[in-house]
């Protein structure tokens, strides 16, 4: 058996990373196993504006790696590898990472939720230059010019709303002649004055060389190729939960996100924070929020089960951080 830690995270985006920082506190010596996709999705944003603390912003990935530093200034170790799979049938719980075995105590999940693309080059190559998955985030570069909303749900209803606030015009591109979205969704979108919709339409390309300047819809009924004036593209076809590891290990919802109680799942000593069981903000700052949670209530029930080093201090409650 390999030495037990008390505490493994899985996942080094603003969930993981916050979690790590309250533990590493905590003086649990966390063990982050990040993944190589560590950073989470800030690792595609450009410009960060609307997390707190940044008045000028800052690159995504600039502040991810102050997340990390910080985690591991308090003593966090981490790993920038991918988990291959786990156990949490029993404790301590089970995780292996090329072919090498971790054990804890406790297990925070935090392996987040991939933005569904279109898979077009076009949509790589301009991705973080007008090409995004969030219009809470990015919509504001754009203010008085045209916009971009791929997607025909209650998540692209909401995007052309929020947009439809600061851009010149709107346009919701959707593949068919109804939307999928809720009736209540789609009457508020169609109402907008400032929104308009191209039915049956499939986006061909995001059209420009160092930026978005169109976006190129074939007709799904006829075929013709139209360019659409936009200085941005956002698309909303949905999310999926990054849970392929836990399946048959916690309990997840019908869309494969965890499902939570606070941050507690169904399996005692197992938390998760972050994207992976939140399906309503999906933020950067309510992720790390989740994550400082999720860090205080496996504090919390480690001492409950007598399970923390001993002499080791206990973690800040909420009154003394305030």
């Amino acid at each position: 058996m390999p030495d037990v830690h008390d505490l493994i995270i899985i996942g080094g985006g603003p969930a993981g990373l916050t979690a790590a920082i309250y533990a590493a506190r905590a003086n649990l010596k966390p063990l982050v196993i990040e993944g190589f996709g560590a950073g989470g999705q800030l690792m595609l944003t450009t410009d960060v504006e609307n997390y707190p603390g940044f008045p000028e912003g800052i690159q995504g990935p600039e502040l991810m790696q102050m997340f990390r530093g910080q985690a591991e200034r308090f003593g966090a170790i981490t790993i920038q590898a991918d988990v291959e799979r786990v156990d949490l049938s029993e404790r301590p719980f089970g995780v292996w990472v090329d072919d090498e075995e971790y054990r804890a105590k406790a297990v925070i999940i935090a392996t987040g939720a991939s933005a569904r693309w279109l898979g077009l080059d076009s949509e790589r190559r301009l991705r973080g230059y007008g090409v995004s998955t969030c219009a809470t985030c990015d919509g504001f570069f754009f203010r008085d010019k045209p916009m971009v909303v791929v997607g025909g749900g209650d998540s692209a209803m909401e995007e052309a709303l929020f947009l439809a606030r600061m851009a010149s015009k709107v346009t919701i591109v959707h593949r068919r002649d109804q939307f999928r979205a809720s009736a209540i969704m789609a009457d508020r979108a169609l109402a907008n004055e400032k929104v308009a919709v191209r039915w049956n339409a499939a986006v061909e390309e995001a059209v420009g060389d160092e930026k978005v300047e169109a976006v190129r819809v074939r007709d799904t009924v006829t075929g013709e190729l139209e360019d659409i004036p936009a200085a941005a593209m956002f698309v909303a076809i949905g999310h999926d939960p990054n849970t392929a590891l836990f399946k048959g290990q916690v309990e997840l919802d019908d869309a494969g996100y965890v499902v939570t109680d606070g941050t507690r799942t169904s399996v005692d000593g197992v938390f998760a924070a972050g994207d992976v069981q939140d399906v309503i903000y999906r933020q950067a700052i309510t992720a790390a929020a989740s994550g400082c949670m999720a860090a205080m209530d496996a504090e919390r029930w480690l001492e409950a089960t007598e399970d923390v080093h001993t002499g080791a201090p206990a973690a800040l409650t909420a009154k003394e951080e305030r």
